[in-house]
């Protein structure tokens, strides 16, 4: 699709706004329902091959040095996006021809992922870690893999006033599925033990408990129905090769986009949208510590009072993008993620109050959660080629972790350097660019061109 010309009117951008009512309903669409769910899968393993097993290592006399090195079975998750081109070009033989190109990858992604948590269950951290790491390294592995099927599958299914909304109910979901694998998994182990079980069965019987949750999402690809695109994509593509479509979903990918007008304006916005959050974020644990919180304090208000304003502020993330159009939902969660990083400074002068804290956790995690749900909408409106919709996605969101993998890196020296209420007004600050670039693109009728 080509962009209108530099010329082109602001006004181009303007859609019709939803009605409240609408903007509810949207969802209990069944398309969003099944987005959901499928939410809620995608959220299951990570703590199963993260911060649940640190805790089983530990309780089995891990050195926490070894703990420690086990972060880097999280590394599937970084580079997912290596392997999403076969996702978007190989048929899974049976299960493709009986449920479709996305369905069909669905399903076996959740199979592989029940036999790795399965196979995870089997061993001993005490007797051999090594093995846990290789079973949590799978684990990992065919989690990403099952993101990249369900991004896909998301941004397929759902029409362009939906995607939002469907964002948002799979990011509460998502939430709730790593609350299962966390706090539920924990739960049901000293369940166990309470029966009578010794430590390490019940540790194994909690990882069972875990792998049977994941049929939630095989079930719900089982009563799904394949996108409309994919099908389209399919019949395109049915006479090439395994290999030709592999090399096609790969390099289609990266060269449709750097085609597009003003590509490279488009791949910094990317990095830079959400550096503001990532840029605070990365020290907000700290912040709380050394400004005089307790443990609990912060597991409470930070965890607890933060999750429920992070879900909150997905589904109003959700609205705002159903009723404005998406030119104007950007500037509202651009600004609102920017402005929220001052309730930081207030705190950092007001010092030890918990009400201060759970006013300052809730106004950051429930506008941040607000940006999120309207900049993933974003980037799924720029991925709308089936034939490569899980690559690009994969390729994109890589590429939006920039800012909070490395350029946020810097976070500590400048917090160090300015003292806490400087440095938040510091992360207000840096949004400023990507408010520019926002600005710009919408000039040039980016955003009019992706609604077109």
């Amino acid at each position: 699709m080509t962009a209108p010309d530099a010329a082109a009117p602001i006004v181009s951008d303007v859609a019709p706004r939803a009605s409240w009512r609408e903007s509810m309903a949207v969802y209990l669409q069944p398309r969003v329902l099944i987005v959901m769910m499928l939410g809620f899968s995608s959220g299951l393993p990570l703590a199963l091959s993260g911060s649940t097993l640190q805790i089983w290592m530990t309780e089995s006399g891990i050195d926490l040095r070894a703990i420690g090195l086990f972060v880097l079975v999280g590394t599937p998750y970084t580079l997912k996006f290596l392997w999403a081109p076969l996702v978007d070009a190989l048929h899974i033989p049976l299960l493709t021809r009986r449920f479709g190109r996305r369905r069909g990858w669905l399903v076996f992604s959740q199979l592989l992922l029940i036999a790795a948590i399965l196979l995870l269950a089997s061993t001993d951290p005490a007797k051999a870690p090594w093995f846990v790491a290789l079973g949590a390294l799978l684990v990992a592995a065919t989690s990403a893999t099952q993101d990249i099927v369900v991004d896909a599958f998301r941004v397929e299914s759902l029409p362009e006033s939906e995607q939002a909304a469907g964002m948002a109910a799979y990011v509460a979901a998502y939430r709730i599925g790593m609350l299962v694998s966390t706090a539920g998994a924990l739960f049901f182990v000293s369940a166990l033990e309470g029966t009578g079980l010794v430590r390490a069965s019940a540790w194994a019987w909690g990882y069972v408990g875990m792998a049977t949750m994941v049929l939630i999402g095989t079930v719900t690809a089982l009563i799904a129905t394949e996108p409309e695109q994919s099908v389209r994509a399919e019949l395109a593509t049915r006479a090439k090769g395994g290999f030709a479509r592999i090399v096609n979903a790969a390099v289609g990918a990266f060269s449709e986009f750097i085609a597009r007008k003003d590509a490279l304006a488009i791949l910094v916005f990317i990095v830079l949208f959400k550096f503001t959050d990532a840029f605070s974020g990365s020290m907000t644990a700290p912040f709380v510590i050394d400004l005089g919180f307790t443990r609990n304090d912060y597991a409470a208000i930070v965890k607890g009072v933060g999750l429920a304003a992070t879900l909150i502020g997905g589904f109003a993330g959700g609205f705002v993008a159903r009723r404005y159009p998406l030119a104007a939902s950007l500037w509202i969660g651009g600004i609102l993620q920017a402005v929220a990083n001052l309730s930081f400074s207030w705190l950092a002068m007001v010092g030890v109050d918990q009400w201060a804290l759970a006013l300052a956790i809730t106004a950051e995690n429930f506008t941040s959660a607000i940006g999120t749900v309207i900049f993933v909408a974003y980037l799924s409106a720029l991925c709308r080629n089936p034939l490569h919709t899980a690559t690009q996605y994969a390729l994109l969101t890589a590429l939006a972790a920039v800012g909070r993998t490395y350029l946020s890196a810097s976070a500590g020296f400048v917090a160090e350097a300015t003292g806490w209420p400087l440095f938040f007004v510091i992360c207000t600050l840096v949004a400023l660019p990507s408010l520019i670039l926002l600005a710009w693109l919408q000039r040039r009728g980016h955003f009019a061109a992706l609604q077109a």
